[in-house]
């Protein structure tokens, strides 16, 4: 793969990730018993920590870019993977 595309396709697994990882914790401000920021929904969260997440889904974003790049630069075709032909399957019983 090009440099560019590994980073393009970097930025869409990071963004996949983190969009993965934004619910994980969150009270709200009702549930945390925090004071109401005016203007906000009770449900807001009172603390986000958007960049403790954004550094997990890097850190696994790498990883799985690993993996890609891996299958990408191998030999490997679908005819290499022990997938079941839907063409040589028969019915018995059917003429």
């Amino acid at each position: 793969m090009s440099l560019t595309s590994t980073i393009a396709v970097y930025f869409i697994v990071w963004w996949l990730i983190f969009f993965f990882t934004l619910p994980w914790g969150n009270r709200s401000q009702e549930e945390a018993g925090d004071e109401m920021t005016p203007g906000t929904m009770p449900s807001a969260p009172a603390r986000p920590r958007l960049i403790l997440k954004g550094a997990i889904a890097a850190v696994v974003a790498v990883g799985v870019m690993v993996a890609i790049n891996a299958v990408v630069t191998s030999d490997l075709t679908l005819d290499d993977l022990p997938l079941p032909n839907p063409l040589e399957h028969t019915v018995e019983g059917q003429g």
